[in-house]
């Protein structure tokens, strides 16, 4: 093992709305900021200089080096932005897959050097992606890490999968659930059997948590209140802002607005008519197809995960209504096997946990604190060796075991 091995590794799950970051071993992480980087557009929007005048070159060139330094993330990008016309926005990930790859270097660029203060290549990190992200997103996450930042090495965990780990209740780490993964820009309903992920079992559907926060906004505006349009969105997700103009501190009076919020996952209909299926038929729809020898298992282990599953007693209501499809199913079923062997009643249960809304993050803690994480990463010699194609596929190792 490398001297690398023997710190601890770095740990960042990239969302759509917040990354958290921090180092493996930690309950909680270091960091958590908003996915936004702020780029100074008065440098990327110079003009093209013709090659023949050796100033002009070199104008464009100090130009493009300045593009590269004067940018911001995070909390201090959306102040930025704000302060400063010249910085303009730009988000990285969106519905849970990396969209713009500088953007998304930079972003790592920060974290790495101004927030976690470490040197890549005396870590191994543990990144994480999405269940649906396709296997050339990871070559490219290889190449920028292990060419940029040179880390010695790297894994990239399905978030799924880490979330099953963080909710574990016992000493024994239960491999084989259902993830009800809730982020801002994406939910994802993903069955994994023994650390691996059912495939063509994933369900995703198209109200996340930022869905809450703009139906909330559209209550708020039919209410009559007098919220500016450029701070709305964020009053709607804090119920407080300041005035731009003078910078006065304001607030909401709320009621029905948080209750009706988080019933867009259990009532999608009153928010949109394009999706109308009820969370807890996802998830059954979602077990059901799975292999059937996997499912009694998968509803007896049902685990949220994502800040918008923190709803006071969410946990309840959802196992309330999925146990009632899995009954009235249990008892049609009975009644036409009536006289024959009595099946055994299903059992259902969603696990709830004080650190679901780091779940992710804080499963990839557990994992890469564990000698075996640092056998299943892929190291810098390997890709040196095979390329970008090795981080296609990264093991499920099995130290929670």
């Amino acid at each position: 093992m490398d001297a690398a091995s023997s710190r601890p590794a770095v740990v960042i799950d990239n969302g759509t709305g917040y990354t958290k970051m921090g180092f493996a071993g930690n309950v909680e992480p270091s960091f958590i900021l908003p996915t936004v980087v702020a780029v100074n557009e008065s440098f990327v929007n110079q003009p093209r200089a013709s090659s023949t005048k050796g100033s002009n070159w070199l104008a464009q060139h100090s130009a493009g080096v300045m593009a590269d330094l004067d940018f911001y993330i995070g909390e201090e990008a959306l102040s930025r932005s704000k302060s400063s016309s010249t910085y303009n926005l730009s988000y990285p990930i969106k519905h849970g897959q990396v969209d713009n790859w500088d953007a998304m270097e930079r972003f790592w660029q920060q974290c790495i050097y101004n927030y976690l203060r470490c040197d890549p290549e005396d870590h191994y990190f543990l990144l994480t992606e999405s269940p649906l992200t396709a296997p050339e997103s990871r070559e490219y996450t290889g190449e920028i890490l292990f060419e940029t930042f040179n880390v010695p090495g790297l894994y990239i965990a399905v978030q799924p999968v880490l979330a099953l780990a963080a909710g574990y209740t016992t000493s024994k780490c239960e491999m084989t659930g259902v993830v009800v993964d809730v982020g801002d820009g994406a939910t994802h309903v993903v069955p994994v059997a023994d650390g691996y992920v059912i495939g063509s079992s994933i369900k995703s559907i198209p109200v996340a948590g930022k869905d809450v926060t703009r139906f909330i906004q559209q209550l708020m505006r039919e209410r009559g209140e007098h919220v500016p349009p450029e701070e709305s969105l964020e009053v709607a997700r804090k119920w407080r802002g300041t005035k731009p103009k003078t910078g006065a501190p304001y607030s909401c009076d709320i009621g029905y607005e948080r209750f009706l919020g988080p019933e867009v996952f259990f009532s999608p209909e009153i928010y949109s008519s394009d999706f109308t299926t009820p969370l807890p038929e996802v998830i059954d729809k979602c077990i059901q197809s799975a292999p059937i020898d996997t499912r009694r298992a998968l509803y007896k282990n049902v685990v949220l995960s994502g800040g918008s599953t923190m709803f006071k007693d969410f946990n309840r209501r959802l196992q309330r209504d999925l146990k009632k499809i899995v009954d009235a199913r249990f008892q049609s079923s009975d009644a036409r096997i009536r006289g024959e062997v009595k099946a055994q009643p299903v059992e259902v249960n969603v696990v709830s946990h004080p650190i679901q809304r780091y779940a992710v993050w804080f499963g990839g803690s557990v994992l890469a604190s564990t000698p075996e994480f640092f056998k299943a990463c892929h190291t810098k010699a390997e890709y040196e060796e095979c390329g970008a194609s090795i981080c296609r596929t990264n093991p499920v190792f099995k130290g929670m075991y």
